[in-house]
């Protein structure tokens, strides 16, 4: 029998983690002109009522995760469902059950099975306004067994999550032994090979005699002496982030000329030793004072940042550098830096590329362990080739160097677009009163 015709297609919403209960109140109710949405569980149902508000809510009550009444007495806290009339449909029928679900919030209790013949009657007078009621002390003093209730599935969970907590805890500190001791066992060996393959170099070099030849002794051990480099790079990282994260980095104090490290890193990068075309630019760093801090360390922070730079611009790209202290007025293109060391002069230095940029999502990310921005499908270990990657630690490792000497990093970027290159700004600060 259809519906009145006061109503127009009233909506359902129908919360239940039972498919089978789900598509035989789906097909009853839609045989009557009701348009029927299903969720699955208490969470989705109250982000589809929240989004879109039905005429009607058939809530289960014996559900995974938020159950019946807790998703009904939080769906009563949200404004645009405090009158939209909630029916409990359910098979617990013991004594009591009724009771409990009406003083958590429910207008109506229907118990499964359901009656086919007379249930799209009843919904339709929960549409008209019909309402369940009980007596004001049956109501008090369910809500108090309803507030115990809650309480004690409070304590479950937080039990639950303390231990959750706990064995990842444990996980995680046997993966950091792990690493470490994978990553000193590897040195020595990586070590040997190092050393070998350099010798090898050497002595065909000066055995042969003759100008290079490719794919000659020299030539394979020098590919031999690259390729170790870069893993035992690989693992030196792995350490560092290692020593980061137990927080066990030793810094030297020495003083620092920060226009040295920065000239010595790109050096070492040297992006035109492989074929890359861009404009690199260093301003105002030899007026900086003499930092005190530990210089191989802010070296190796550098030479992230600038590899970074070098990796995601293409070529007739720019970089530029640039060094200042906070006392003194940026110019136009470079952003005021608020400062953590308010009366102390801090050494700020800008990395400013015209790359691919950094979507606002990610840029807090990157620092993060392992995190690297993009695509890895097409993933290059190669440390200046445009798109060129990493495994995700040279960020990471450069903030925990920058702030264990009292400083900080961060980006700036309007996005990622690889086709109109809105650039990167990485900002360094480091507090000349520094290192621990």
């Amino acid at each position: 029998m259809p519906q009145s015709n006061c109503l127009t297609t009233p909506k359902i919403l129908y919360i239940d983690d039972d498919p089978t209960n789900r598509l035989l109140v789906n097909r009853l109710l839609t045989s009557y002109d009701f348009e029927v949405i299903e969720a699955e569980t208490g969470l989705e149902g109250l982000t589809i009522a929240r989004n879109d508000p039905p005429n009607l809510i058939l809530m289960d009550i014996n559900m995974p995760g938020l159950d019946g009444h807790e998703t009904t007495t939080r769906m009563r806290s949200i404004p645009v469902l405090e009158r939209v009339p909630i029916v409990a449909l359910t098979a617990r029928s013991a004594k009591g059950e009724r009771e409990l679900a009406l003083a958590a919030g429910c207008d109506g209790y229907i118990t499964k099975p359901i009656d086919i013949d007379n249930f799209p009657h009843k919904i339709i007078s929960y549409l008209e306004g019909h309402r369940d009621t009980i007596t004001n002390d049956e109501r008090q003093h369910y809500l108090g067994h309803y507030s115990h209730k809650l309480v004690e599935r409070l304590e479950s969970k937080i039990l639950e999550l303390e231990e959750a907590n706990s064995r990842l805890q444990k996980i995680d500190k046997i993966k950091s032994d792990f690493i470490t001791v994978a990553a000193h066992e590897l040195r020595t060996p990586i070590t040997l090979v190092y050393g070998y393959a350099r010798l090898l170099q050497l002595v065909a070099t000066e055995t042969e005699q003759v100008e290079f030849i490719e794919g000659g002794v020299a030539d394979l051990a020098g590919r031999i002496y690259l390729s170790v480099q870069r893993l035992n790079e690989v693992v030196n990282d792995i350490l560092n982030i290692s020593l980061i994260e137990a927080n066990e980095m030793r810094l030297l104090q020495e003083p620092v000329n920060l226009a040295e490290i920065i000239n010595a890193a790109l050096q070492e990068l040297n992006p035109a030793k492989n074929n890359r075309q861009l404009n690199i630019s260093l301003e105002r760093l030899d007026a900086l004072p003499t930092f005190i801090g530990d210089k191989n360390r802010l070296r190796q922070a550098f030479w992230n940042i600038l590899s970074n730079a070098i990796k995601y611009t293409p070529d007739g790209g720019s970089i530029e550098v640039k060094g200042w202290l906070s006392s003194t007025q940026p110019s136009a293109d470079e952003s005021p830096v608020s400062t953590s060391h308010p009366g102390e002069d801090n050494l700020i230095i800008l990395v400013k590329d015209t790359g691919i940029g950094i979507d606002p999502l990610e840029q807090k990310e990157i620092f993060q362990h392992f995190y690297t921005a993009g695509d890895t499908t097409y993933h290059s270990s190669n440390k200046t080739a445009f798109g060129g990657g990493g495994i995700g630690l040279g960020l990471p490792i450069t903030r925990g160097i920058i702030e264990a000497h009292g400083g900080r990093v961060w980006v700036e970027s309007e996005g990622r677009d690889p086709v109109a290159y809105p650039g990167s700004k990485f900002y360094v600060l480091l507090p000349l009163k520094s290192g621990r």
